[in-house]
């Protein structure tokens, strides 16, 4: 479960981290202990990250639909 703290991290930031919790696993050198907890913390960041990008791409759906309802004018008997 995606603790609050998470949820308030921006795309970037839990971009940044996932980048390094990778890092850090390919680079090798961790107990299985260690690895485990950053593959875990891994798969929230992952999370985190494809909610932003779902949102960001649900606001773009939303303009698009919006900018074509607007470019096709008003329906029959609409004014």
């Amino acid at each position: 479960m995606t603790s609050k703290v998470d949820e308030a991290l921006g795309y970037e930031q839990a971009r940044d981290e996932l980048i390094e919790v990778v890092r850090r696993l390919e680079a090798g050198g961790t107990t299985l202990e260690e690895s485990l907890a950053l593959w875990e913390r891994g798969e929230e960041l992952a999370k985190v990250c494809r909610r932003w990008l779902e949102g960001a791409r649900a606001r773009l759906d939303a303009a698009l639909a919006a900018e074509d309802e607007s470019a096709e004018g008003p329906a029959e008997g609409e004014e």
